[in-house]
């Protein structure tokens, strides 16, 4: 290694992001490489509001070397085919935002244009029906395809619940097994250095100082390094007014179902992670429009067993950093930013902050030219995804206050162009850091109300007894092969059933 070299990295703060971080990196270095140093401390609790994902966790956890169904038994996990949006657009009405595709693309356009213009010819089946995704999880199964599995199984797509607490001991054993030190302590100080303002050392708050040449920042909403930095922060509060959150488990009352729940409340929205061993509850509001105390009775006046502890708040302001990577540091998880977890994408920016690091990891001196390339890439992805909320807010029909000023507000441009687009024709536009596909979009843009004037008209080159017969062989199939899968209690029951929570103990395997 070149005298440059980084020898040394930091992670201050532990939970989902720091352990993540540890984990990634200790598969990319060999100890002898570098050293990994995590400082945390056991009396400051984490934030556990991300406990669904998207499908992109299983590259990351592919990438580390992690045993699927062992991951899913440690973390009392559940499997996720999507989410259910109950009330959304107006009371009463939900829809399902599937992580597979729907249908197969055939003649000279998108699946989705062939149904639009199927509607037109007097289609009465709902896009949902050309959806594996959908069929199982209203049925309640799930099976991780083989490569014997029918070829309609390319459609099909999984991300998991899990309890974070769990996830974070389960990477942290595996980070500590390929190197990584653990330091127990509090951050008292962020020292910088003299002259580039480089940060270069903390001070706990028994005065020991640790040293590094990088820093990662994944000390929650409280930024401690990112303050220090004096990076600043953008808010996004104007487009969603969410600023709090209380979340409590509950009993397990039945077998968990494979999917999120996101139900529109008065003033914000409630969620529902089933696990296995309890459901993950939390109401998302804005402190404008409902007090606290009614926030806290209609979360647990909804609740589908008894409350396993009193709701805990979480106060936050929607937005991010101005730099993710500031000098020698890179924010990560709560610490860059926050887009609350209506589409689970809480842990998977964690993901992809490392995957960026490490694709433009950097020498000591930190070149400014890698950080803005980072940081480029980063707000894009977030932007992308902050549109994709703001669509739920802003198209919807109901009545309340707080949901009228949602759909009267001025949403950003990219948002407003992919929306007038699509109610036009039906054609999805994509953007490159767009981490949503046009499945999710059209699943959202469709629920939300927002509907097509018209169709491609390219659609209209296949003969209608043609369009009828294939799409009436795609439900056909999808009908079928949801059928036949087992329910989602039986396959975790086979091939993930944990241990009682108080009994896990069980690491993952480097």
């Amino acid at each position: 290694m070149s005298d440059a070299a980084i020898r040394t990295i930091l992670i201050a703060g532990g939970g989902t992001a720091g352990w993540m971080a540890a984990a990634a990196l200790s598969v990319a270095f060999q100890p002898h490489q570098c050293r990994i140093v995590l400082v945390e401390s056991d009396e400051i609790g984490t934030v556990g509001v991300g406990e669904a994902t998207i499908p992109p966790i299983q590259l990351f956890n592919k990438i580390l070397g992690i045993d699927e169904r062992e991951f899913v038994r440690a973390t009392q996990g559940s499997f996720k085919l999507g989410i259910e949006f109950v009330g959304w657009l107006r009371e009463g009405q939900r829809y399902f935002h599937p992580f597979g595709r729907y249908g197969d693309d055939f003649g000279l356009t998108a699946f989705h244009q062939q149904w639009l213009r199927a509607q037109t010819l007097g289609s009465t089946t709902p896009l949902d029906g050309y959806s594996l995704n959908h069929q199982a999880a209203y049925r309640g199964r799930f099976e991780i395809p083989t490569p014997q599995s029918n070829p309609v199984f390319s459609t099909f797509s999984w991300a998991y619940h899990f309890d974070a607490g769990l996830y974070a001991r389960y990477l942290r054993g595996f980070a500590e097994r390929r190197g990584v030190e653990r330091v127990e302590g509090k951050i008292a100080e962020v020292v910088l250095r003299p002259g580039d303002g480089f940060v270069d050392r903390l001070i706990l708050g028994d005065g020991r100082a640790l040293e590094a040449e990088l820093f990662l920042d994944c000390t929650g909403f409280r930024g401690l390094i990112t303050e220090a930095l004096g990076t600043g922060y953008e808010e996004w509060t104007h487009w969603l007014p969410c600023d709090r959150a209380l979340a409590v488990p509950c009993a397990r009352v039945a077998d968990p179902v494979p999917y999120t729940r996101a139900t529109a409340r008065q003033a914000g929205w409630q969620w529902r992670i089933p696990l296995q061993h309890r459901t993950g509850n939390g109401h998302v509001y804005c402190s404008g429009a409902i007090s606290d105390d009614a926030a806290a009775a209609t979360l647990l006046a909804n609740l589908d067993g008894a409350p396993e502890a009193d709701p805990r708040m979480l106060r936050f302001t929607t937005g991010r950093r101005r730099k993710a990577w500031n000098r020698n540091c890179i924010a990560l998880g709560l610490a860059s930013g926050f887009l609350e977890p209506l589409e689970s994408t809480s842990i998977h920016l964690i993901q992809t902050g490392i995957s960026k690091l490490l694709s433009w990891f950097p020498d000591r001196h930190c070149d400014p030219l890698l950080a803005a390339e980072y940081n480029r890439l980063v707000d894009a992805e977030m932007e992308s995804i902050r549109d994709f909320l703001i669509l739920h807010y802003q198209a919807n029909e109901r009545d309340e206050p707080f949901w009228r000023q949602c759909a009267a507000m001025p949403i950003p441009d990219t948002l407003a162009a992919k929306i007038e687009m699509f109610r036009a024709n039906g054609r999805l536009i994509e953007r490159p850091h767009d981490l949503f596909h046009p499945t999710s979009w059209l699943a959202v843009l469709l629920g939300q109300g927002v509907a097509p004037a018209a169709h491609d008209p390219l659609a209209d080159t296949v003969p209608p007894e043609e369009l009828a017969a294939v799409l009436g062989g795609m439900r056909h199939v999808i009908d079928q092969a949801a059928a036949r899968m087992s329910t989602h209690q039986q396959f975790i029951d086979r091939n993930c059933r944990a241990a009682p929570a108080s009994a896990i103990t069980q690491e993952p395997h480097p």
